[in-house]
């Protein structure tokens, strides 16, 4: 399997993984997007709380999720109550909104940037669509005249992820709206993945339901907003004539998602103020600082994230493949994910994500290594 393949495999990301842990030496982790950043005290409280209640409450939620956890969604998004599904993160809200698309057009294909979150080919090839990779400009933006270009009566789906993963781009609500605009052509969903909605360092961001727009679905998840991935809590926005085959498609495949997962959050959303999820970006805007200013003195090129948490850059007669990869870990002792697991686009570059606090001491491993090369 090359390193960009599209079918449906093990992920590259615990392929390296496993190579790190199975090192013998010390590593710096920088592969996944696991924050190491507290989560909200409320969320700590809220899980207690549900703990120590009545044990009628600990048997299936509704399959479409909290009724007030829902309804806290619906009132921060500005969106119906009834649109809001809670799944199993953002990747079961992004897989519902593919297959929603597909259903449509079956054996069709979805539209994705190049370099692009890996996750979004396989899930397509998994559903039986075909993938098409549209190149970012030269901006790291997305390409909305390229993608006009690429998209067609078979395009059964659109897919943008702003703040992206992982060029760090935040995309224009023009470019979003025009996008849109692609997709209604086509008679296409866009699929916004908007996960990194809370890191957005540009203070351009502005999410897709503000579109009001009857062919967009919106995912995103708790998972990086309140340091939380391993509880499985997000959600999607839906057009309302979607609802109804996007909840019995969710709870065929999930039932549905944890109770005392979704009762945590919901304590964490009433409860955590502004000045928390300022502090977390406040802590990327540090690392991200750091981290380019030991790139710039090991002679890298690099990308300066606009939004989410990660950093692509590239050394010199060091392509960003897996054999690379595993040099650094076995030579530098700093995993990253390979640039050619994105695309095309990004052979050349190695991603390193920032969700660690020993990030100084990667770069400076990073700025020994290179300088001695």
């Amino acid at each position: 399997m090359s390193d960009t393949d599209d079918t449906y495999d093990e992920p590259l990301f615990q392929r390296v993984i496993e190579y790190a842990t199975a090192a013998d030496r010390d590593v710096v982790r920088m592969v996944s997007g696991h924050p190491d950043w507290e989560p909200p005290a409320a969320l700590r409280e809220g899980l207690k709380a549900y703990a120590a209640g009545d044990s009628e409450t600990f048997q299936y939620p509704p399959s479409e999720g909290l009724v007030d956890l829902r309804r806290e969604i619906a009132s921060r998004r500005g969106v119906a109550e009834s649109q809001v599904i809670v799944t199993n993160g953002a990747a079961e809200a992004n897989y519902l909104g593919l297959a929603e698309a597909l259903d449509g057009k079956p054996g069709s294909e979805v539209i994705v940037t190049d370099p692009v979150y890996p996750y979004y080919p396989g899930r397509t090839t998994m559903l039986g669509g075909e993938v098409t990779r549209v190149p970012i400009g030269d901006d790291g933006h997305i390409d909305v005249a390229a993608t006009r270009a690429a998209a067609s009566a078979d395009t059964a789906a659109i897919i943008a992820n702003t703040p992206n993963n992982p060029t760090g781009a935040v995309y224009s609500r023009e470019s979003m709206a025009a996008l849109a605009d692609v997709a209604t052509d086509a008679d296409a969903l866009l699929v916004a993945d908007e996960v990194y909605d809370h890191f957005d360092f540009s203070g351009r961001f502005e999410s897709a339901l503000t579109l009001d727009r009857d062919n967009v679905v919106v995912t995103t998840s708790f998972s990086k907003s309140l340091g939380i991935t391993g509880f499985r809590v997000g959600y999607a926005v839906f057009p309302e004539d979607m609802v109804d085959s996007a909840l019995t498609r969710h709870t065929l495949v999930n039932v549905a998602v944890s109770r005392p997962a979704q009762a945590a959050v919901l304590a964490a959303l009433r409860e955590t103020p502004p000045s928390y999820h300022e502090s977390v970006r406040d802590t990327i805007r540090g690392r991200i600082d750091g981290f380019t200013a030991a790139l710039d003195d090991a002679g890298a090129e690099y990308t300066e994230p606009e939004g989410a948490f990660y950093v692509l850059a590239r050394f010199e007669d060091f392509p960003g493949s897996l054999a690379n990869v595993k040099r650094l870990i076995d030579d530098a002792g700093v995993a990253a994910m390979p640039g050619a697991a994105f695309g095309e686009t990004s052979e050349e570059w190695i991603r390193f994500t920032l969700c660690t606090d020993r990030v100084d001491e990667a770069a400076d491993r990073l700025a020994a290594y290179f300088g001695d090369r």
